[in-house]
């Protein structure tokens, strides 16, 4: 199972206006409960907005790099790689694609992007736009249909190859990585910031983002988060980081277990778990790790 829940790409609740900018369509207009648009034609709830956000970023601009350093960006993608594909390189993940019988139709591509999850439709959307006449143009129409179910109608039998072909494109990777950047890592990573979480906490929303996806449903990652912050007070607010990680852990490990009982979650338990135990908020290597009973380790 890669995920739970669909992503939302816009209404995010006001508790996660750090992620709103990422997901949130831009209007040209207010409407009358935003008040009357200003003198540069902006809502005001939208010039609130982009103050809070020119605020944020200015927060974010003093903060140490933490998982956006390079190295540790790329320690990430290897650790998410453990578990989702079983392996430390993340890169030979470009052309997977399957269905893993988790409800959610095709799973693909190095963050396992999901033809029920509307990640892959907008990735494919994006990258068409950028290059008409790719070998996953065509499937677009059905792909659009499919968007939130596990059908393969109109997909198979050529859209795996077409994947796999597509996949070997320098472009469609870089795609990949753009699109994978934009929805998970970089909001996931700029809200930890904003919660005051270290490097350690920052993967830890991330690999939640991953698996859960960035829903604000129940079970999406905000959601998660909303129920977290209302156990515990994030580091941002006076409370103490360790505490505050492992009420975020014990719910997402909850819920996973509730979706789907018996899965295994030992990307949590002998792998973030273990880190925030050891006081490891740096995410240090060299690191060791567990997950579905195979040993990981980065020198």
């Amino acid at each position: 199972m890669k995920r739970a829940g669909c992503l939302l790409f816009a209404a995010l609740p006001v508790v996660v206006t750090a992620a709103f900018y990422a997901f949130a369509p831009a209007h040209s207009q207010g409407s009358e409960a935003d008040g009357p648009p200003s003198a540069s034609g902006m809502s005001r709830a939208e010039a609130k907005a982009r103050a809070e956000k020119a605020e944020d970023d200015e927060v974010i601009a003093g903060l140490p790099p933490g998982l956006a350093a390079p190295a540790k960006k790329e320690l990430a993608q290897r650790i998410v790689a453990s578990a989702e594909n079983s392996t430390l390189d993340w890169t030979s993940s470009y052309g997977y694609i399957e269905d893993i019988g988790d409800g959610q139709g095709y799973t693909a591509g190095i963050i396992g992007f999901c033809t029920g999850t509307h990640d892959l439709l907008t990735l494919v959307e994006r990258y068409t736009k950028d290059r008409p006449h790719n070998g996953l143009a065509r499937y677009l129409p059905a792909l659009r249909a499919v968007d939130g179910t596990d059908s393969h109608k109109g997909l198979d039998p050529g859209f795996t190859a077409a994947w796999k072909t597509e996949a070997r494109v320098p472009a469609f990777r870089k795609a990949q990585v753009e699109e994978r950047d934009r929805v998970y890592f970089n909001p996931a990573v700029r809200l930890a910031k904003l919660d005051g979480l270290g490097t350690l906490g920052q993967f830890i929303y991330y690999d939640a983002m991953v698996f859960h996806g960035p829903g604000i449903d129940a079970d999406g990652f905000y959601g998660l988060r909303d129920r977290a912050l209302k156990e515990a007070d994030t580091p941002s607010e006076g409370g103490s980081e360790k505490a505050y990680l492992d009420v975020f852990l014990d719910i997402r490990r909850k819920e996973m277990t509730t979706k789907k009982p018996g899965i295994d979650t030992t990307r949590i338990d002998t792998a973030q778990r273990q880190w925030l135990y050891d006081g490891n908020m740096k995410l240090s290597t060299p690191l060791v790790w567990k997950v579905y009973g195979e040993t990981y380790k980065v020198p």
